[in-house]
């Protein structure tokens, strides 16, 4: 059985790893901008933000990144080879708002916006849009600590209104934020927040700021819709679900408790209201959100239409401190050691089934549309000296969590609106900051050091992904489309 033909095929790239031209035409820094790559230390960075902003590091890995932002027209007619129907890409804030506070928006990113999202469509390829991806403009950050200040809301609302007006007629696909859970793991990605993690303040200072995205999230959903009522806005967390070490009921009770944390805001998104677990777990922790009139109405009245979300693994938790002690990485949420799982260099557990049983959680939980807007393989590739990348293991790890995905549509009855590949074409790795972590299925000629022509060449997963394109549901139209456009 093969999916519906309006499934979307696709790939996923994100603005602060792909665009680079960092101060081009009226763009100012963002938060992504003053990240260090690995070697110089960029998750201690992150995690212990301090004065990062006045910090000086011998390389930025996002400031060039691959170039996307002069190489997009190349990249786009090269992406259409495969027969994808959908890209995701995020804006950055500071193109449109280099300060997010000026009264009028800057043409020149609203015309590159334009052109990229006009480009998109002339191949067939339907844009998805995230509006905030690890994106927070340095002036907000600056004046007002980011997401920690409530007046974020009102200006986000003004970025997003923006946004909806100019592209109504190029853009239907929305996502309010980027993986919205990850702030309570990475304050500084997530939200641009300079709060340490050692901060005895810390759940209040990353929570309360969560509030104020949730809060913007429904503002955007509610001007999106008096826009264009045909839009389809989606919100997007990390998603991989806790598995109990054991049968033992104090390691299901455990997975189950971790699991309902990761859940939180995407529970506001979707169902309206923060859960009674959310409400127990914050005053538990001392917590006290920032909630004004009419927050409750607001979040109860503008859901969002889908739930977006990406997956790398699933996780596994345990109550025995023996069991505590084999930690592996969680993509930056704590996870144990599954012994039935293959691993990565990076640390990253390979379970496509769990992909399928991630899908089922999160529908029973919200019965509303998923899209798999993430899902892919960071590994070193090598370029050989005839430009081919032999790929195996990206090919059997796409195709065994297809075969999952579609198990759950096909079997389980689980509505999905498409999936798409992450990074489709190489970029910086957001944790890491590293190049020669690729996901890509085109090669960009980039190392961790910045060194590179930025040449790209497909890789053998690029052919596979095509045909299996054509063999699941291409178009013979938009297969007429691409041969005319060439």
């Amino acid at each position: 059985m093969k999916l519906k033909s309006d499934f979307l095929w696709g790939g996923a790239l994100a603005a602060n790893q792909c665009e680079g031209a960092w101060q081009e035409d009226g763009r100012l820094p963002a938060s992504a901008d003053f990240l260090p790559d690995a070697a110089h230390g960029r998750w201690n960075a992150m995690l212990h933000p301090g004065n990062i902003l006045e910090t000086r590091y011998d390389y930025y890995p996002s400031r060039e990144a691959i170039d996307f932002y002069h190489r997009y027209k190349e990249d786009i007619r090269l992406l259409a080879e495969s027969g994808i129907k959908a890209l995701r890409l995020s804006i950055s804030w500071t193109r449109i708002y280099p300060t997010g506070e000026e009264n009028a928006p800057n043409e020149d990113g609203l015309r590159f916006y334009e052109e990229l999202f006009t480009e998109c469509r002339r191949y067939g390829i339907e844009p998805v849009v995230t509006l905030c991806h690890f994106d927070v403009p340095e002036a907000l950050i600056r004046k007002y600590g980011a997401w920690a200040d409530r007046r974020l809301i009102a200006l986000y609302e003004k970025y997003a209104a923006t946004m909806f007006d100019r592209y109504r007629n190029l853009v239907k696909y929305w996502m309010t934020f980027n993986e919205i859970n990850m702030i309570t793991h990475i304050p500084y990605l997530g939200g641009g927040l300079l709060v340490d993690k050692d901060d005895p303040e810390f759940n209040q200072i990353v929570y309360n700021a969560a509030h104020n995205q949730l809060v913007a999230s429904a503002c955007a959903v509610r001007i999106g819709k008096k826009i264009n009522p045909n839009f389809r806005i989606g919100c997007m967390m990390a998603a991989g679900s806790f598995y109990p070490y054991s049968c033992n009921p104090n390691d299901v009770m455990e997975a189950r408790i971790s699991n309902n944390k990761n859940y939180i805001f995407p529970d506001v998104q979707l169902n309206g209201c923060y859960s009674g677990f959310a409400r127990n777990y914050f005053a538990k922790l001392g917590i006290t959100l920032d909630e004004q009139p009419g927050d409750d109405e607001l979040l109860a009245q503008n859901t969002c239409d889908f739930l977006g979300f990406s997956y790398y693994s699933s996780r596994l938790i345990s109550t025995d401190p023996e069991h505590l002690k084999n930690v592996a990485d969680g993509n930056a949420i704590t996870t144990l050691r599954n012994p039935y799982l293959q691993i990565t260099k990076w640390g990253r557990q390979i379970d496509p089934v769990g992909l399928r049983v991630t899908m089922n959680d999160l529908y029973d939980r919200y019965h509303k549309p998923l899209f798999i807007v993430e899902n892919g393989l960071g590994v070193e590739d090598t370029l050989e000296v005839d430009g081919s990348v032999h790929d195996p293991y990206r090919v059997e790890y796409l195709d065994a969590h297809i075969t999952q995905m579609k198990k759950a549509v096909l079997e389980d009855g689980i509505p999905c609106m498409g999936y798409l590949v992450w990074g489709i074409i190489d970029l910086v790795s957001a944790g890491g900051g590293e190049m020669d972590k690729r996901y890509g299925l085109v090669y960009v000629n980039k190392h961790n050091d910045g060194t590179g022509d930025l040449a790209r060449y497909k890789k053998d997963s690029f052919g596979w992904y095509a045909q299996k394109i054509r063999e699941e549901c291409y178009p013979a139209q938009r297969m007429q489309l691409y041969k005319d456009t060439h």
